[in-house]
């Protein structure tokens, strides 16, 4: 073969090779800005930052040259206020122009259902908006002290219980670059969850002593031990998650109510669900790398038996008045290994509204009406728990002392039902 022909079929079959950039997406959220490479093949990314002016710069290596005009037709977004794009050797160039000095975070994402290749962009002003998604999976339980620390306790007689306002997490699934599962006629989880979420959480405020914190209330995604991270800021007395159901059958349907398995999935489905929703943050573009420890363990076990407990209640709760407008799916409140109903000290419920799979169940979904239903529906099950298991909290009248407590007394404190309410 003569050298020529060689050079130009080896051009040829270069460019044969290189990915194209389908897309390029900028989602914005309260915390960060996530910016989206999509991709129809595997591409060797580097980033870094300039200043004066303050810019983030993404090199992409093995992208032809017609991605240039895919990068320039994106819609700035948070803290990216322009992109420019421009050809380099074996790749592209992009660059983002950001309202200030931002840390940033990559990660390299392989196909799955949804998408093919991408690489993701985070960007924050503060570095621990970024590191917090990456938290492990041992939190810090705010409530008891370990055996033999010295914590602080009030005088005898100079304290007093007073209602304590109750805080409810409301957590919408997925989100942003996550879509979730995806009906028939292409309504999408994340829109249905946080359509619910924003109407349970209207309801909730007009109860008298309670208070709704959504974890999202936009379409951006939050990482899954991030929004655990958020109940506990705001001190949520509990956590409810919503979600849609989805199975390959479209004949499946119903409603069901998770809580946490702590030795593994009730069911084959169960498992199924539950490898599909921890997968989020994989889809979302969070590595899960848990980061246990004996202190965290011993935490963990002394509060894990009284959150189960009142998780098992609230979860029966809410069932039974979810059955009251669809089927349910299971009698029984069931059990996964979820990581949103990971939290020891916080009762956690993962609430399956519907099939969005089911033709029927997903025209439900869709309407507005309905999705007021199923809020209100859930609330009722949170309502009645909390006629039961009223939160106190302990308003200190006068100087208070140190004293030793042991982990036995503290353990079951903060969810004992109150005989007196």
């Amino acid at each position: 073969m003569h050298w020529g022909t060689a050079l130009l079929f080896a051009l040829v079959s270069s460019l044969a090779q290189a990915a194209e950039l389908r897309d390029l997406r900028v989602w914005e959220s309260p915390e960060s800005t996530r910016v989206v490479f999509d991709m129809n093949g595997a591409a060797r990314a580097s980033v870094f930052t300039l200043a004066n002016p303050d810019r983030v710069v993404v090199d992409l290596d093995g992208l032809d040259g017609a991605s240039i005009k895919r990068a320039a037709a994106a819609a700035p977004k948070g803290l990216v206020r322009q992109i420019r794009s421009a050809p380099r050797e074996g790749g592209i160039r992009v660059v983002l122009d950001v309202t200030g000095a931002v840390s940033t975070r990559k990660l390299d994402l392989t196909p799955n259902d949804e998408y093919g290749h991408r690489v993701i962009v985070d960007l924050a002003r503060d570095a621990a908006a970024l590191s917090d998604a990456d938290a492990g999976d041992a939190p810090a339980v705010r409530s008891p002290a370990p055996a033999g620390q010295i914590a602080s306790a009030p005088l005898p007689g100079t304290t007093r219980l007073q209602d304590k306002p109750i805080v409810i997490a409301v957590d919408a699934g997925h989100g942003g670059e996550d879509p979730g599962a995806r009906g028939t006629s292409g309504l999408l989880e994340k829109s249905v969850s946080l359509s619910i979420a924003r109407k349970l959480a209207l309801l909730i405020n007009t109860q008298p002593n309670m208070r709704a914190v959504l974890t999202r209330d936009g379409d951006y995604y939050v990482g899954l031990r991030q929004r655990v991270e958020i109940a506990r800021k705001h001190q949520a007395d509990m956590f409810v998650s919503i979600h849609c159901n989805a199975f390959t059958r479209r004949d499946m349907q119903g409603t069901a109510v998770y809580v946490l398995s702590d030795r593994g999935v009730t069911s084959e489905q169960a498992r199924w669900l539950a490898n599909k929703e921890n997968a989020a943050d994989l889809v979302g573009g969070v590595e899960l790398h848990g980061k246990d420890n004996d202190l965290a363990a011993v935490l963990i076990d002394l509060s894990q038996s009284a959150t189960m407990e009142a998780s098992f209640d609230v979860g029966s709760r809410i069932l039974r008045a979810m059955g009251q407008i669809n089927s349910l799916q299971k009698q029984d409140v069931q059990q996964a290994a979820f990581v949103v109903l990971k939290a020891p000290d916080i009762p956690s419920v993962l609430v399956e509204t519907a099939f969005i799979t089911n033709p029927r169940e997903e025209k439900l979904l869709a309407d507005d009406d309905y999705q007021g239903k199923l809020a209100a529906s859930i609330l009722s099950g949170v309502k009645g728990y909390f006629q039961a298991y009223r939160p106190k909290q302990q308003m200190v009248e006068a100087a208070p002392r140190l004293t030793k407590v042991s982990a036995a007394s503290a353990s079951g404190a903060r969810n004992r039902p109150l005989a007196d309410d």
